[in-house]
């Protein structure tokens, strides 16, 4: 019995999506256990107003949390997949606006975050991190079918 490519293709998708939830956790426990450190690190970008700052830092966290939410439930996957390139995009914006302005800053993309001594950043290998997280958003974009997921169930799927 020969095994389908789009088999093959849920079940990867399946690993995907499971692998970027897990991103998302990672990256929001650690900055909703400490929102004024989240702030901070949003700061460290100069890139927003100061007015906004600690709303985003304050909310970030918890849209990660609610998008690997949806991954983890297989629920409205191609979007979920469009916003985590949004972010992946907002993200690499603001690495390359740091790199560009001369900043030296922990990205605190999974806690921490805000200024550091000179020489201590690595935007080169922090760039190539989300690329393969982009690689990820890309593959569920164009492969959104996943094996144990609402939007499987939704259509009469698995």
């Amino acid at each position: 019995m020969a095994v389908k490519k789009s088999e093959v293709f849920e079940w990867i998708s399946t690993v995907v999506r499971l692998a970027m939830a897990g991103i998302l956790i990672a990256a929001a426990i650690p900055k909703i256990q400490d929102i004024p450190q989240s702030i901070i690190a949003v700061r460290a970008y100069r890139l927003l107003p100061e007015p906004v700052v600690p709303f985003v830092g304050t909310m970030l966290p918890f849209v990660e949390l609610l998008l690997a939410l949806f991954l983890i439930l297989g629920l409205f996957t191609r979007i979920a997949a469009i916003v985590w390139l949004a972010m992946m995009a907002a993200f690499m914006f603001g690495v390359i606006w740091a790199w560009a302005k001369g900043y030296s800053i922990d990205c605190g993309c999974f806690g921490g975050g805000g200024d550091v001594a000179e020489g201590t950043t690595n935007y080169p290998m922090h760039m190539l991190e989300r690329v393969g997280f982009v690689i990820l958003g890309a593959w569920l974009l164009v492969y959104p079918r996943t094996k144990f997921s609402l939007d499987g169930w939704m259509r009469g799927g698995n």
